[in-house]
């Protein structure tokens, strides 16, 4: 019973699919992070001359009114031309922003819809809970964690701008235009390098993110047992499904009776149809069997299809303990069959 209550087996597709349900998927929060600042950075760089536009009509617009009387009809054309100007700058890179965000969610776990994780948990409000989640060793690693990163890419920027910084008394040497040149180029190099880190940093939050949900939702081997349990369904239903199926089976069988060419029996309980096509089988196939009720009903049918009925007790009770339906006869029954066989076509006169 302890080795059962250890989670050591791999969870199950339907494990993992309920999980999902719940909203419960490995996401990282670094790789959405480095997508999304990435695609802000490119989408700011191809961005720029259209915002800078408009932030320069904003400052054309503003001397313009340098001097006129601040009444409220201007106060209201300033504050609507102002509020218009800035959504036309801030809409298109934060929708960039936005798809980025969906994007890096997508790639990391595919599409899902789910409201279980925003549905309301009263346990989620017990403050005892909330304070050992909040002083937790998990909470305490996350924290190292994230000052670890932040200190790493904020050095190995700080590195760069301090040996760009060697060039200024070169660079003061140089025009505006190219000095804002040089201010462009290294920042657009900073930005990469701390980039750079921060994708590093992400790939191995991928990793631990996604070893840390499969380890989580490890199952013990009673789960599965459970589980497999319950995706079979009730012993009821499953009961009933199968007489069903029987019954499938049995009318089956029963309308190969007519096409038999003997019926084997002892006089009360046991009936076998027997059937031989050197065509399609090498050896005669049991096309029915039965006892007691199915037996009567086999001999019924047989009889209203002048089909051939034989007693002979012995061979009756082997074919229906040896043979299946829709099964060749052994080869230790040919001979008593082969001579049932060969009454029956004298008979029949074949």
């Amino acid at each position: 019973m302890a080795d059962d209550a250890e989670k050591t087996e791999e969870p199950t597709d339907k494990k993992i699919e309920d999980a999902r349900k719940e909203g419960n998927v490995p996401k990282s929060q670094d790789a959405s992070g480095v997508v999304t600042l990435f695609i802000a950075i490119l989408a700011f760089l191809m961005l720029f001359p259209y915002m800078a536009s408009h932030m320069l009509f904003l400052f054309k617009y503003y001397f313009s009114i340098m001097g006129m009387n601040l009444n409220q009809a201007v106060m209201i054309d300033i504050a609507m031309v102002t509020v218009k100007e800035f959504l036309m700058m801030v809409l298109p890179l934060a929708s960039a922003v936005a798809v980025a965000g969906i994007v890096a969610a997508v790639s990391q776990f595919g599409f899902l819809f789910t409201t279980e994780a925003i549905a309301p948990k009263f346990s989620k409000l017990d403050p005892i809970k909330g304070a050992k989640n909040l002083f937790s060793m998990k909470k305490l690693i996350e924290g190292v964690k994230v000052t670890f990163k932040a200190f790493s890419t904020l050095g190995i920027g700080f590195l760069f701008f301090f040996i760009f910084i060697k060039e200024l008394p070169t660079v003061a040497l140089f025009g505006l235009s190219d000095q804002l040149d040089w201010l462009t180029d290294k920042m657009l190099i900073i930005a990469f390098v701390m980039l750079f880190i921060i994708f590093v940093f992400a790939i191995i939050d991928i990793i631990i993110v996604r070893k840390q949900y499969f380890d989580g939702l490890k199952m013990s081997k009673q789960e599965i047992k459970d589980e497999m349990k319950n995706m079979d369904g009730d012993p009821l239903i499953k009961s009933k499904i199968r007489q069903i199926q029987m019954e499938a089976s049995r009318k089956r069988m029963m309308s190969e009776v007519p096409n038999a060419d003997v019926v084997i029996t002892n006089p009360t309980h046991y009936a076998v149809a027997i059937k031989y096509d050197e065509e399609k089988s090498h050896a005669p196939i049991v096309v029915a069997k039965g006892m007691d009720k199915v037996a009567q009903n086999i001999k019924k049918i047989a009889r209203e299809n002048n089909v051939h009925i034989v007693q002979n007790p012995p061979l009756a009770r082997s074919l229906y303990a040896q043979v299946e339906v829709e099964k060749a006869i052994p080869n230790e029954l040919f001979a008593a069959v082969a001579e049932v066989l060969a009454y029956v076509y004298k008979m029949n006169k074949k």
